[in-house]
């Protein structure tokens, strides 16, 4: 079976993460984009997030993942939003079947711990075997001990 990374980014830091634990393990990588793009910069993105927070939505994806079946690890990558998973990724686990699956989150955020997210994680993720997660913040000593402990 096969290894694949699933992340999303606005900033481009949850990329680099992404790329950089690409680097590192055989596996295909895929980046969650929304059919409706958010605007550009921190401070015009955030506004809608909190919406999608406040209201439940679940943004469409654009994203096309052929042969999810194929992969027996996924890779989450996302920043940690309000504490969370971007709501975006609700989208996600609602189109595609992530049951049986082994999930292993990383995240990038300037102040929130991954413990912070890992309940919305572990909620979207019911039916699959979801791993403790890290908080990517450049380390790559940190990452490779986390990768080859997964």
């Amino acid at each position: 079976m096969a290894n694949l990374i699933i992340y999303f980014s606005l900033s481009n830091n949850t990329k680099s993460a992404a790329e950089k634990i690409h680097q590192f393990i055989k596996s295909d990588i895929v980046r969650l984009e929304p059919q409706v793009p958010y605007p550009v910069g921190y401070s015009n993105y955030v506004p809608i997030a909190q919406k999608e927070f406040e209201n439940q939505i679940h943004p469409a994806i654009k994203t096309k993942i052929a042969n999810l079946d194929k992969y027996d690890t996924i890779y989450l990558g996302y920043p940690t939003w309000s504490g969370q998973v971007p709501m975006i990724f609700h989208t996600l686990f609602e189109k595609y079947n992530f049951i049986g699956k082994k999930i292993i989150p990383f995240t990038t955020s300037v102040s929130s711990p991954i413990s912070e997210s890992m309940t919305s994680v572990k909620e979207l993720a019911h039916g699959s075997e979801v791993t403790d997660g890290l908080k990517y913040n450049g380390n790559d000593i940190q990452l490779k001990e986390f990768l080859n402990n997964k």
